[in-house]
């Protein structure tokens, strides 16, 4: 992995490339991580993903602990990993424990052992030698380090602890890595910027590829996150990539721009797709009125509606992605009062050119 920073605004929002192995060429920073389960997109099959902006749409965000049901490690490891298993030798995949959607912290439950979530094959306790077990199974491009994610709601000593447990957690995974490829440092803290910066001082003192910001999006507001994020960003250093999940909509993923984060997950994308909506931005200067449109907020048009029965017009006129080409509204609306889910499929790849 390789990592430089190639512009700074006047304040801390920066691009920058980012080059994996795998990956056919350089990804420009900000990006995206492309939510997925067990290794793939949640919507779109494996023959479609090709038809995504590349290579933009090549990194992929996992969480390891999807695979704790079904294949064994070893037979992961066997097969040659996620690579190899998921026949995707040209993308890049990430790994860290949550996921946003079906892998959410569960700190009440986390103990000096070991880290708590809530996944689809119920509530788990995992210990840093089981976590690093399977990501050595399953040989990601980056990996993260174990963290104790608390809400913003525990006490001042229950937050403390997650730090102190955070940073234990993440010696131990250095020291199990046995391939010793890319591990990016977790950082946590709550909503204590005092706390913040000491987790994030503690890891910028380890040999790390780069860092992992979590405890986002569990109950901190929008005015409260530039201080949190800030405190971590002057900290750390500046030629490393910064990866962040938990920051959902457009203006938080504009709050972890502005201070300094180069890579964001996309579980936001990933509700839109569910609740049939297409977002509105302007695509290469193409606007798009949707003032008198049923269902639409104007950043959003809702393709359930009834006004979009008989429109026989692409979503956005002059956008190149697939669906946009081959598909009008009244087709996606009428796939997806019927339930099908090629709805689903054909919205994740829209709204994924949204965001490229």
């Amino acid at each position: 992995m390789k990592f430089a920073v190639k512009a700074w605004s006047s304040g801390k929002a920066r691009a920058g490339v980012l080059q994996l192995g795998s990956c056919p060429g350089p990804i420009e920073t900000p990006s995206l991580l492309l939510s997925t389960r067990k290794g793939l997109p949640h919507f779109i099959p494996p023959d479609l993903l090709y038809s995504l902006p590349s290579p933009d749409s090549h990194l992929f965000h996992v969480s390891s602990l999807h695979f704790l049901e079904g294949l064994s490690p070893q037979t992961i490891s066997k097969i040659g990993g996620l690579h190899q298993m998921l026949g995707l030798p040209e993308h890049g995949f990430v790994c860290i424990p949550r996921d946003s959607i079906q892998c959410l912290p569960e700190c009440n439950s986390s103990n000096k052992f070991g880290a708590s979530f809530e996944t689809p094959c119920g509530r788990r306790l995992i210990k840093p030698v089981e976590y690093v077990e399977l990501i050595s199974s399953l040989r990601p491009n980056i990996w993260t380090t174990l963290a104790d994610e608390v809400p913003t709601w525990v006490s001042e000593k229950r937050n403390k602890t997650s730090v102190d447990r955070t940073i234990r957690w993440l010696d131990e995974c250095i020291a199990l890595n046995p391939a010793g490829g890319p591990v990016f440092g977790s950082i946590v803290g709550g909503c204590s910027v005092k706390e913040r910066e000491r987790c994030a001082q503690e890891a910028a003192r380890r040999n790390l590829s780069g860092y992992w910001i979590g405890g986002f999006g569990l109950g901190e507001s929008m005015d409260e996150r530039p201080a949190l994020l800030n405190a971590v960003t002057d900290i750390l250093q500046e030629e490393k990539p910064r990866l962040i999940t938990g920051l959902g909509l457009p203006e938080e993923i504009l709050q972890g721009v502005a201070a300094g984060i180069d890579v964001f997950d996309s579980t936001y994308l990933c509700h839109l797709t569910l609740g049939g909506f297409a977002l509105t931005f302007p695509l290469d200067g193409v606007e798009m009125n949707t003032s008198d449109n049923i269902g639409s907020d104007q950043t959003k048009i809702n393709l359930r509606a009834t006004v979009y029965r008989k429109d026989i017009s692409p979503i956005v006129e002059n956008c190149n992605c697939y669906t946009c080409k081959n598909h009008t509204k009244a087709y996606i609306n009428h796939l997806l009062n019927v339930h099908e889910m090629l709805a689903q499929t054909l919205l994740e790849m829209y709204v994924l050119r949204c965001f490229q």
